[in-house]
């Protein structure tokens, strides 16, 4: 059984006040550093096999005080990025909350467009499919990924047999960590949305 800690970015400058989507450049502020360093603190004796993220600079910044502490490199994969948000990417929401597109994909995931952008069912299938290329890669292990709320919400949802358009009832705030683990034909859901201050262990 593969154990995946699946970890939320840190806080960056946009949190609840509008969309980064992809855009590049977009580090932790300094609340989101702290809440990185707290994080890795918890993996303190951890056996963690490997250390994963997406390539958007906010995870890999969240991950690398992780990866420093195990002694490991950060590993990135394009399996994990942001859903691209297209034409949305950079709004505020007080904007998006005007665009009835918004409205439309924040109740029906499963097939509501984003305008110059991929569907939710996409980005879902990339990120298991990613965390099913791992569970490959590390039978019997614990790894750790860095990505981001919706693709992490997605992930949950697909585990947990949870319609998309549902996806949004699990809470997956800054810096939390979800632990599932898998094998071939079975699927144990630990824990979503830890944000406490117990070791990994």
């Amino acid at each position: 059984m593969t154990r995946f800690l699946l970890i939320r970015h840190a806080a960056i400058e946009a949190s609840g006040k509008s969309l980064a989507g992809r855009r590049a450049g977009v580090h932790p502020t300094e609340h989101g550093r702290g809440q990185a360093r707290a994080l890795a603190e918890r993996f303190t004796g951890a056996s963690i096999a490997a250390v994963y993220s997406s390539p958007l600079e906010r995870a890999v910044d969240t991950a690398a005080p992780i990866a420093t502490l195990l002694g490991l490199p950060v590993v990135t994969r394009e399996d994990f990025l942001e859903i691209e948000f297209g034409q949305w990417t950079g709004r505020t929401f007080d904007d998006l909350d005007t665009d009835p597109g918004f409205g439309r994909f924040n109740t029906m995931r499963s097939c509501a467009p984003v305008p110059g952008g991929e569907f939710m069912l996409q980005a879902q299938t990339r990120m298991v499919l990613g965390l099913e290329a791992l569970r490959a890669a590390h039978p019997g292990q614990s790894v750790v990924v860095v990505g981001h709320g919706d693709l992490i919400r997605a992930a949950l949802a697909h585990y947990a047999g949870v319609p998309l358009d549902l996806m949004r009832r699990f809470t997956v705030d800054l810096a939390s960590v979800s632990i599932v683990e898998l094998e071939e034909c079975a699927v144990r859901i630990v824990t979503t949305n830890d944000t406490g201050r117990e070791r990994f262990y």
